[in-house]
C-alpha cells in the first residue's frame, strides 16, 4: 500500500554559532551553512561566543582564534570549562596554520581545526562529520 498520507519524518535542522571579526568570512560562510538548511548564529568575538553559546545552544562551534576582545583560546578555554557547553563540538576556522597554533587548539579538545583559505566542501564535511548522524533523515 501507499504511504500517501504518512507524515513526513520531520527534522529539525543543526545550529551552528560562527565566531569571527572578519564581516565578510561570517556573512559568506552563514550565506553557504543557510543554503545548506542549517541555522546560524553569528559572533563577532570571544566574549560574544560565550554568551550566545549559553543562550542559544548551538551544535557545533566555528571558532576563529584572533579575534579583539576576547580570543579564539580564551573562548576555547572557558568553554570547555563549562559543563553546560563542553561538549559542543568546535572546529577551529582560523588564519593560524602553524603547528604549534593547532597544537593548543587540540590541547582544548576541538573536534577539527581548518585554515582560511579554506575549501567550502572540505569544510562541509567536517562539519557533517561533527554532527555525526544527528540531523540526517
Amino acid at each position: 500500500m501507499l504511504n500517501l498520507f504518512k507524515p513526513k519524518k520531520k527534522t529539525s535542522r543543526a545550529r551552528v554559532l560562527i565566531v569571527d571579526d572578519e564581516a565578510d568570512i561570517i556573512s559568506t560562510v552563514q550565506y553557504r551553512l543557510e543554503f545548506c538548511e542549517f541555522d546560524v548564529i553569528t559572533a563577532g568575538n570571544g566574549k560574544d561566543c560565550l554568551e550566545k553559546a549559553a543562550n542559544e545552544k548551538p551544535d557545533l562551534i566555528l571558532l576563529d582564534i584572533n579575534m579583539p576582545i576576547m580570543n579564539g583560546y580564551e573562548a576555547l578555554e572557558r568553554l570547555k570549562n563549562n559543563p553546560e557547553l563542553k561538549n559542543i563540538p568546535v572546529i577551529v576556522l582560523t588564519a593560524f596554520s602553524d603547528a604549534r597554533d593547532i597544537s593548543k587548539a587540540a590541547e582544548f579538545g576541538i573536534f577539527d581545526y581548518v585554515t582560511k583559505p579554506f575549501d567550502f566542501p572540505e569544510l562541509m564535511g567536517k562539519i557533517s562529520n561533527a554532527l555525526g548522524n544527528k540531523f540526517q533523515q
